[in-house]
C-alpha cells in the first residue's frame, strides 16, 4: 500500500469493490440467515432453524424442479457442445466469409431472452408453427412442443440451442490455436481426418471443451427467462409440472407465495447441488483434458 500505483489502483476499482460487498456479497451472506428463519417480508425474521432446509428436501414439488432440471442439462449440455463444435469446425472453413459468419453466429445470444420466448412461443406452435411446418413437409412427425408433456423440455432445449454462438467463438478460438504442425504430422503417417480429429484436434481444445461443459452446466441449472416467460409469465392458469424448473419454483416460493426463508434455503441447495457437480466435473477431467504446459 505504500506505492502510488497501488493505491491508485485500489482507488480505480473501489466503487467495483464497494458495489460487490454491498450489492452481491452482503446480500448472499443474508441469503444464508434467512434460510434458517421464517420470513414473508411483511413481518420480522422468526429463526427456525434447519427447518426450510427439512422441508424443502421432503417436499415433491422440490424433487419434481430439481428433477425437470436435471433432464434438461443432460440434454442440453452435450448437444450445445457438440453442436458449437460443428459450427466452429464449419466456421475454419469459411475462408474470407469469418468474420461475418462470426458475426451472424452470435448475433442469437444479444437477442432479449424474452423476447427469444415469444418468438419460439410462435416457431414451437402445434398447429401452425414454423418447425411443425418444416417438420411435416419432409414426413416427420408433428409434436405440440408446448403442451405435450413429452415434448416440452425438447421444445425448451431447441429454443436454448439458439444462442450457442458463444460456445462456437470459444471453441473456433481453441481452434485456431492447434499447431497445424501437428495435424500435418499425423497426416504425413496415414492419418484420416476422423483420426487426426480425435486424436490431435479434440485433445488439443479439450480445455476449452471442459470450459463451456462446466459453464453450460451451471447455466442450464438455473434455466429461467425464457421457460418462465413460455409457461408461466403468458395467461396460462394452470402451467405444466414438465415445465416447472428449479429455479422458478424458487422464483414462485419467494415472490408468489412471499416465503423468503424457504426460498433462501432453496438457493443455497442449487448451490451445493451446482458445486457438487463441478467438482465432479474437475475431478472427472483430470483423466480427459490434456494442458500443452504437460
Amino acid at each position: 500500500m505504500r506505492s502510488p500505483e497501488t493505491r491508485a489502483g485500489y482507488a480505480f476499482i473501489s466503487p467495483w469493490i464497494l458495489g460487490f460487498v454491498f450489492f452481491t456479497a452482503g446480500p448472499v451472506l443474508a441469503t444464508l440467515v434467512l434460510s434458517m428463519t421464517e420470513y414473508d417480508v411483511l413481518s420480522p425474521p422468526n429463526w427456525i432453524g434447519l427447518d426450510n432446509y427439512r422441508d424443502a428436501m421432503a417436499n415433491p414439488d422440490t424433487e419434481s424442479a430439481l428433477k425437470n432440471t436435471a433432464i434438461y442439462a443432460l440434454m442440453y449440455v452435450p448437444l450445445s457442445v457438440a453442436s458449437g463444435l460443428a459450427l466452429a469446425l464449419l466456421l475454419q472453413r469459411a475462408g474470407r466469409a469469418t468474420g461475418l459468419m462470426r458475426t451472424l453466429m452470435y448475433l442469437p445470444v444479444m437477442t432479449p431472452p424474452v423476447a427469444t420466448a415469444i418468438l419460439f412461443l410462435l416457431l414451437l406452435n402445434g398447429q401452425n408453427g414454423l418447425i411443425n411446418d418444416v417438420l411435416g413437409s419432409v414426413g416427420l412427425p408433428t409434436p405440440y412442443w408446448t403442451s405435450d408433456a413429452d415434448w416440452i423440455k425438447p421444445g425448451i432445449v431447441i429454443l436454448s440451442l439458439w444462442s450457442i454462438g458463444s460456445v462456437t467463438i470459444i471453441l473456433y478460438a481453441a481452434l485456431q490455436e492447434v499447431p497445424q504442425a501437428l495435424s500435418e504430422a499425423a497426416w504425413v503417417d496415414g492419418a484420416g481426418w476422423l483420426r487426426r480429429f480425435w486424436h490431435v484436434t479434440l485433445p488439443m481444445i479439450s480445455p476449452a471443451l471442459l470450459f463451456v461443459t462446466v459453464i453450460n452446466t451451471i447455466a442450464s441449472m438455473q434455466l429461467f427467462t425464457e421457460a418462465y416467460t413460455m409457461y408461466f409469465g403468458t395467461v396460462t392458469t394452470n402451467p405444466p409440472d414438465e415445465a416447472l424448473f428449479y429455479v422458478i419454483y424458487l422464483f414462485e416460493e419467494a415472490f408468489r407465495f412471499l416465503h423468503m426463508g424457504y426460498a433462501s434455503a432453496l438457493a443455497w441447495m442449487l448451490f451445493l447441488v451446482i458445486l457438487a457437480i463441478t467438482m465432479a466435473q474437475l475431478w472427472v477431467s483430470r483423466r480427459l483434458v490434456f494442458y500443452r504446459s504437460e
